[in-house]
């Protein structure tokens, strides 16, 4: 049975949501598949609209809810499969507000 991940969440609060993943497929063709099917995964999060900053580790995405999060979440490790991996690593840490939370670049924006 497969848990539904919006239901730690209370539906209809007004939420910020960020989330930073890593996706690590598991696949044959070496360390250039492995890349290839990570910048495909890059993509989707790219074609969702959300504000995100790709980093060595980890890409980290910007939403205004939580089902906004994790519904990217969830296309992000279809991708990973349909690219013809055998399984996923996905390495998620989440952060969400009933009003805001603090933003990429609150959080960076001096570093840079």
């Amino acid at each position: 049975m497969r848990a539904n991940a919006s239901a730690f969440f209370v539906k209809g609060d007004i939420m910020k949501a960020s989330m930073a993943i890593q996706v690590l497929p598991v696949c044959q063709g070496g360390t250039k598949e492995v890349v290839r099917i990570v910048d495909e995964v890059i993509k989707v999060i790219q074609d969702s609209g959300l504000h995100y900053v790709v980093a060595p580790f980890e890409t980290t995405v910007e939403g205004d809810s939580m089902d906004e999060i994790i519904e990217l979440l969830r296309k992000c490790e279809a991708k990973v499969m349909e690219e013809g991996a055998d399984s996923v690593y996905c390495y998620v840490k989440l952060s969400h507000g009933k009003e805001s939370i603090l933003s990429i670049d609150e959080k960076i924006g001096k570093y840079q």
